[in-house]
């Protein structure tokens, strides 16, 4: 994204979380995230035919999520583009709860490909790591708080995209399943009453 290009107003976010509201569409976004790549290269790398990429590519890059990082020439004169993410990430707070639902679906169901794709590989003797948990907790506002402290500095010790090893997806999701009660207010049901 050039230097004098300005945020996203509003309204264009609500492109943004349409352009986001297809699973492929991350998964694509995310692969540009390893490195710039091609239609081509993302092509081989998803397992589609090129042409099917090309109008999910323009989602992408009309919402101001990629970007053209440069063209790379091919034989005969003719040169590729290469797409790298933008700058900037949409907020959650200019997306309706539609929108938003939307948008967190895709990224449940590309998740849910990726499992999907790993157990299909571990079943042909590839090696795939998958671990899955599901459960409740009862948190108080400031063990959440220290939850959260624990997840971010676990991301930024992960987090390093130079580092060797294998792309690993990881998924966390910390949901209240009902509303928080205020700080100084007796939780309902008193404290033997089940979640």
């Amino acid at each position: 994204m050039s230097a004098e290009a300005s945020p996203p107003t509003p309204r264009q976010w609500h492109g943004v979380h349409k352009a986001l509201a297809d699973p492929l569409r991350i998964r694509l976004l995310e692969a540009m995230w390893e490195t710039p790549r091609s239609a081509r290269e993302l092509a081989d790398l998803i397992g589609l035919p090129v042409d099917r990429l090309y109008y999910h590519l323009g989602r992408l890059e009309r919402a101001g999520l990629i970007e053209i990082a440069e063209y790379r020439p091919l034989a005969r004169g003719k040169v590729e583009r290469v797409y790298a993410p933008a700058v900037t990430e949409p907020p959650a707070d200019g997306a309706t709860p539609e929108e938003q639902a939307a948008f967190l679906g895709s990224m449940l169901n590309a998740t849910r490909a990726d499992i999907n794709a790993a157990y299909q590989a571990r079943e042909i003797g590839q090696r795939r790591e998958v671990d899955l948990h599901r459960g409740a907790l009862r948190l108080t506002d400031e063990a959440l708080a220290e939850l959260r402290g624990h997840i971010a500095e676990l991301a930024s010790r992960f987090g390093n995209h130079d580092a060797s090893g294998v792309w690993t997806r990881v998924v966390i999701a910390v949901i209240d399943l009902h509303d928080r009660p205020s700080a100084n207010a007796p939780s309902p049901g008193g404290p033997d009453e089940p979640c």
